[in-house]
Parts: C-alpha cells; sequence; structure tokens
C-alpha cells in the first residue's frame, strides 16, 4: 500500500534539494540575461511547449506585473501565424528542458533573422537552442520526482524559481516601487491599498462639521448631529484650524455642570486636533486611527488648512482591508 506521507514529502526533499542547488548558476549568463533584457526597447516574449508552455505562461505573468512587459505565445501557434506578434526591439526567452524541442529548434533561425536577442532556459547547455542563446540559464535537474523519472516535476520546479530569480532581479534594478506594483494590479485590494489616496475618498466642502470658537456648545452638537462624524472642527475667525471636539470630548465633560447654551466650544473642545495630509494613503490614514482608537480625522491641505474630513466607515466602504 502506498504510504502517502513518505511519498510527498520524498517529492518536496527532491524538489527543495534541487531549488538549493540552483544558487551556484546564478553567475554571468544570469547577468547577461538581465541586462539584455533590460536594453529591450519592446517586450520579452516567453516561448515553452507542454509543461515548459505552463511555466512560461507564469514566468511572463510574473515579469510583466514586476515592471518588465512580458507575454507568452505557444510555440507552435508561432509557426502558424503568431510569430507576427515577436517584433525587432523584443527579447524572447525559450525554455525546453532537453534544449531540443522541435516546435522551439524551428523558430530559432526566424529569431536570429529578425535581430531578437535569444535567452534560453534548459537543462542541457551543449543542446541547439543553449548554444543558439546569447545567454543559457542552466535549469538541469539529476532527477525528476516522479517515480518513473518521467513527469516534469523537479525541472518544472527549478524552471519556474529560475524565472522568480530572473523578475526580482529586474524589479530591482528598474527601482519598481509598490506603487508602480498597484498600477498592474488595480482591481483587486492591494492595488486599493497602495493607490487609494485619502483625497479620493474624503468629504469635503459643505460635508465638513465645522463651528467658530465662539459659538456654543450647543451649536457644536447640532453640528455634529447633523454631519455624522461623531466630531467638529473649531475654527477661527480667519478661517484656521484650531480644536476639535469630539464624542469623546462630550462624555469627558458629561458630568460637569455646563450650560451647552451658553458655554463657547473654546472653552471644552481639545487643541490638538489630530490631522493627515489630503495625499496620504487610505490605508496610512486607517493604520492611524487604529493606533489613536479613533474614528475620524481631519485632513489638510499643502497649507495645513482643513480640506476635508475622512471617517473609518469611508476606508472600509473603500475595500482597502
Amino acid at each position: 500500500m502506498t504510504d502517502f506521507i513518505e511519498s510527498g514529502q520524498r517529492t518536496i526533499e527532491m524538489e527543495t534539494d534541487a531549488v538549493k542547488k540552483l544558487s551556484s548558476r546564478i553567475g554571468l549568463p544570469f547577468v547577461t540575461a538581465c541586462e539584455t533584457i533590460l536594453s529591450c526597447h519592446g517586450r520579452v516574449v516567453v516561448i515553452g511547449m507542454g509543461k515548459s508552455g505552463h511555466i512560461g505562461n507564469k514566468i511572463a505573468a510574473t515579469l510583466a506585473s514586476t515592471g518588465t512587459p512580458a507575454f507568452f505565445v505557444h510555440p507552435g501557434e508561432a509557426s502558424h501565424g503568431d510569430l507576427g506578434m515577436i517584433t525587432k526591439g523584443d527579447v524572447v526567452i525559450a525554455i525546453s528542458n532537453s534544449g531540443n524541442t522541435r516546435e522551439i529548434l524551428t523558430l530559432i533561425p526566424l529569431i536570429i533573422r529578425l535581430g531578437i536577442p535569444l535567452i534560453s532556459m534548459t537543462g542541457d547547455d551543449q543542446s541547439q537552442l543553449a548554444k543558439a542563446a546569447c545567454a543559457n540559464l542552466d535549469v538541469s535537474v539529476s532527477v525528476e520526482a516522479c517515480p518513473l523519472n518521467l513527469a516534469p516535476t523537479t525541472s518544472t520546479t527549478v524552471t519556474l524559481v529560475m524565472g522568480d530569480a530572473l523578475a526580482i532581479a529586474l524589479l530591482e534594478a528598474r527601482g519598481f516601487s509598490a506603487e508602480d506594483f498597484a498600477f498592474s494590479h488595480p482591481g483587486g485590494a492591494l492595488g486599493r491599498k497602495l493607490l487609494l489616496r485619502v483625497r479620493d475618498i474624503m468629504h469635503k466642502d459643505d460635508e465638513i462639521p465645522s463651528v467658530t470658537a465662539d459659538q456654543p456648545l450647543q451649536d457644536a452638537l447640532i453640528e455634529m448631529t447633523q454631519k455624522g462624524f461623531g466630531m467638529t472642527t473649531i475654527m477661527s475667525a480667519d478661517g484656521k484650524l484650531i480644536g476639535i471636539f469630539t464624542d469623546g470630548d462630550l462624555r469627558r465633560i458629561f458630568n460637569l455642570s455646563i450650560d451647552i447654551a451658553t458655554t463657547p466650544i473654546s472653552e471644552v473642545m481639545s487643541i490638538t486636533p489630530k490631522t493627515i495630509h489630503q495625499n496620504m494613503l487610505a490605508v496610512e490614514a486607517l493604520t492611524i486611527m487604529e493606533n489613536s482608537t479613533i474614528t475620524a480625522l481631519i485632513v489638510e491641505d499643502d497649507n495645513h488648512n482643513p480640506a476635508g474630513v475622512i471617517h473609518l466607515h469611508d476606508i472600509l466602504r473603500a475595500g482597502v482591508v
């Protein structure tokens, strides 16, 4: 009877060992490959057949999402019209464990004729593909995890890791930032977290709760109730922010003998309102709220004047978290 646990552990150990051996192969050919791609004015075109094709598709996607324009072309389809997708100025990465895949070798003379740099990922540095390339990345393995040594398992894992190494080296060389990454992923939570700024979702103009320093506490409570932020800004006669009054402040003075109709808000307000800049990321505003145990923040413009108000619910509705 098959020992499933032993089989699974053996597979992981074999593939882990093969990946560890990759480090010693990151040398001059890897540098050449990186420099070739960095000098490319077009796109990186990744080709591969069978399982190598599936890995190539993933490598192309990783390159594209980390600052290197790339896409995958099936070599069989390339021979029947899709070769037109590869143009001068591009770079081709061809993946073949044997280095002698017929569908890929058929394309090499055409790639050379177009003057397109060719980078190979093979398990045989003496193969036709490796010899035709300006840089061959060695992804050879001593044995597949498949007990028959037939199904591409360890070899595809190693190739995928080499592709990741290439993509990350290029990312770092380009100075690719988290914001750049977000522009490649605008539709998901990651994109919203890295792109959405306070100014995009804040309440502004007449929506900002505001009273002047000489108005009574009663007016401030009415303003807070009408605007629904659990706070109001306190402004000076010349339009400068001088304080804030919140639900927390109201609880603090609740047991004091205060006439809300006559007591100026300036006597009970907090004079150190917590503010943020309108260009701050929404996720940073959320962190400030969580750390300060508050639910709303005053938003300032470049001149430190109140430009808006942002509430915890605004950030949650935007899908940042």
